[in-house]
């Protein structure tokens, strides 16, 4: 394949969707009662075929869990047990479904930060381009997703990101992420897309639905889902409620790391004057030298971290003083 951004487009399906979220949150919940008191990654395996008619577009029909579990940036199935039920599922698979094996999905289990933690590994890269090697040119090309279940629980919609890599050979643009966009501060990249920001691309996903499940939903919604909005509270849900502590002091952690420095008879914490591009003279006297937001550093992640959780709780306690006025209040 010449074009190493030849797929840019992924569709995929709501039962596939669901069953990747569910999957990511459960390893969440695992995690989270086991004696490390962290969520462990989860991996699995994508069923789907490349369009028909748009060429440039992959299809994920259906997904299927496998018994991997892994932490941090990396997970692995090269466990002969592991292997083995690959080899029998696929035999099984082959036997009842049109469609065949192409592609992999894995979950970050970071702490909500200011971006998604959909990014691949150094791990994760070199499994997908073993992959793609091998697939790709029998007329199978191998997609990637990574799932941010954390970030997903708090915004309340599916956090998703599709990768494919360059091959080894190809010199991605100057400066390019894998957005397309152009980002010069090698930090920024680092931190958003990992440290091989350079060897992969997105590609941009959708859902769709198939006419069947289209309807089931829609009577669905008409009778029962309508409710949801009325019967749950998201600031309440356990998820939730026990990561809101974690995320608080994550960020009250990051402040704390600042050393006050005495300016001019005023305290200024070192990385705030760093932040506005500033020196302490030796009498004192604070020289601001760039006042222009610094983009990645710590005070603006800081801040931006504090508005978002302020807003999904503001968000949370509005919903609950609407339902007590409708519900409960005196007439």
């Amino acid at each position: 394949m010449a074009d190493p951004k030849y797929f840019k487009k992924v569709k995929v399906s709501g039962v596939a969707a669901m069953k990747m979220m569910n999957h990511a949150v459960s390893g969440v919940e695992k995690g989270m009662k086991s004696a490390g008191g962290k969520p462990v990654e989860v991996m699995g395996l994508m069923l789907g075929r490349p369009h028909t008619e748009m060429h440039d577009t992959l299809i994920v029909a259906d997904v299927f869990p496998l018994p991997v579990e892994g932490a941090e940036t990396r997970v692995l199935a090269d466990d002969q047990e592991v292997l083995n039920y690959m080899i029998d599922l696929g035999e099984s698979l082959e036997k009842t479904r049109a469609e065949r094996f192409m592609g992999w999905y894995h979950s970050h289990p970071f702490d909500v930060d200011v971006h998604s933690h959909c990014f691949m590994s150094g791990t994760d890269v070199a499994t997908q381009l073993q992959w793609q090697r091998s697939e790709d040119r029998n007329g199978n090309p191998w997609l990637a997703i990574v799932v941010d279940p954390l970030r997903s629980l708090a915004k309340g919609r599916p956090e998703l990101g599709a990768f494919r890599v360059y091959p080894p050979d190809y010199t991605a643009p100057s400066n390019e992420t894998p957005d397309g966009r152009i980002l010069t501060d090698d930090k920024s990249r680092v931190e958003r897309w990992g440290s091989c920001w350079n060897r992969y691309h997105t590609l941009e996903i959708s859902f769709f639905l198939s006419s069947l499940s289209s309807n089931v939903l829609s009577i669905i919604s008409k009778n029962v889902l309508w409710m949801n909005s009325l019967t749950s509270t998201p600031i309440l849900e356990p998820e939730n409620r026990d990561r809101l502590a974690e995320r608080i002091f994550s960020v009250t952690e990051k402040l704390r790391t600042d050393i006050p420095i005495g300016v001019g008879g005023h305290t200024v914490h070192s990385r705030m004057l760093g932040f506005l591009g500033g020196s302490v003279g030796a009498s004192g006297d604070m020289n601001i030298v760039n006042t222009g937001r610094m983009e990645g550093s710590v005070l603006e992640k800081c801040s931006r971290n504090s508005s978002e959780l302020s807003v999904e709780q503001c968000q949370g306690c509005a919903a609950q003083l609407a339902k007590y006025l409708l519900f409960c209040a005196e007439k």
